[in-house]
């Protein structure tokens, strides 16, 4: 498929992680994918109750998909309409996907939850990076951006490859903690420091080891990156 699959349900924390899958799209021209999925909660039913629901969730979708279209500049917008648990469908595109972007929670999201179980599923059993969009609403625009941070200590290398990548598309300094001089030598275009100075993150990236701190704690998007995925 070699997509960006973005998770939307009409959300607010949905319409957040739009922002965010645009972007990515642009920046690596690629398609977007819009999946929303639903399901019939009540137990046995007629198909003409169910085709109400079917109709409802069409229109999300619709609604999502004319929103990402009009709010792009020239990305490919394609939707995928699901009957089933959204977790599922989602870790299932993952296998051919580039990046899978979902919001922290979504319209049955518990209040208290800072990650919803979608969210925390998907980053967990993903076969490709997943980025969490952390809150509802528009993405606030910083004026001046500030870096892609490496969580933890030293990271393996695909995770330090998945944060290079990102650093160079958006033009940001990277910073990691124990990275090597081959690693360097690998990403010339890429500036590295090992301090964060005072600027908040624009992105976190993390391996799955270290992804429930960073998805409870850190102030911005995280992505999390299986361990066996090149950027």
């Amino acid at each position: 498929m070699n997509a960006i699959v973005l998770g939307y349900d009409g959300s607010d924390f949905a319409m957040q992680a739009m922002d965010w899958a645009l972007d990515e799209a642009e920046l690596r021209k690629l398609p977007l994918v819009l999946t929303h999925a639903w399901q019939w909660p009540y137990g046995e039913a007629e198909e003409e109750a169910k085709a109400h629901l079917r109709k409802a969730a069409e229109h999300v979708l619709w609604h999502g998909a004319e929103c990402a279209r009009s709010t792009s500049s020239g990305v490919r917008v394609e939707t995928d309409l699901y009957e089933g648990p959204p977790a599922r469908r989602l870790t299932e595109l993952s296998a051919g996907a580039e990046l899978i972007v979902v919001g922290t929670r979504g319209l049955s999201g518990l209040p208290k939850a800072v990650v919803g179980s979608v969210a925390g599923y998907v980053a967990a059993h993903a076969e490709c990076p997943v980025v969490v969009v952390r809150g509802p609403g528009p993405l606030p625009a910083a004026a001046e951006p500030g870096p892609v941070l490496v969580a933890g200590g030293t990271p393996v290398p695909a995770v330090l490859d998945f944060a290079a990548h990102e650093a160079a598309l958006r033009q940001l300094t990277l910073v990691a903690a124990g990275d090597t001089a081959a690693w360097r030598a690998a990403h010339p275009g890429v500036e590295v420091r090992a301090e964060q100075g005072d600027r908040h993150p624009t992105l976190v990236v993390t391996g799955r080891q270290g992804a429930a701190a960073a998805l409870e704690n850190a102030p911005c998007p995280v992505a999390v990156v299986p361990a066996g995925n090149q950027a």
